[in-house]
């Protein structure tokens, strides 16, 4: 099977857990595309650093249209409004650091 990786950012005023984001994107998942699409997405969450409020995100290359919709229709994780940028979008998870570490600097400089 091939894979999409999908570095977020989940952008907020508050701390939020890994647990946290977690049931946020199933819940999306399952309230937009049922129990059959979301068996269908093989979502599965590969790191995700609470300080910095971002993580990875790994999804069946079928279903990465899906994942990008449940994620962006995120609106509030335990009662208090957040976001959900993706970042980026690689078939691996070495182009994707690395294509999100470029994004940083560029955002710096």
């Amino acid at each position: 099977m091939r894979r999409r990786y999908l570095a977020l950012r989940v952008l907020g005023e508050h701390f939020v857990s890994k647990r946290d984001v977690v049931d946020a994107v199933w819940s999306a998942v399952l309230q937009l595309f049922g129990e059959y699409g979301a068996s269908q997405a093989s979502l599965t969450f590969i790191e995700y650093n609470s300080d910095r409020s971002w993580g990875i995100v790994r999804c069946s290359h079928r279903a990465l249209e899906m994942v990008r919709a449940s994620v962006a229709s995120v609106t509030e994780i335990n009662g208090k409004p957040v976001a959900i940028d993706v970042l980026g979008v690689s078939g691996t998870l070495k182009a994707l650091r690395k294509k999100v570490l470029l994004k940083r600097q560029e955002t710096t400089t």
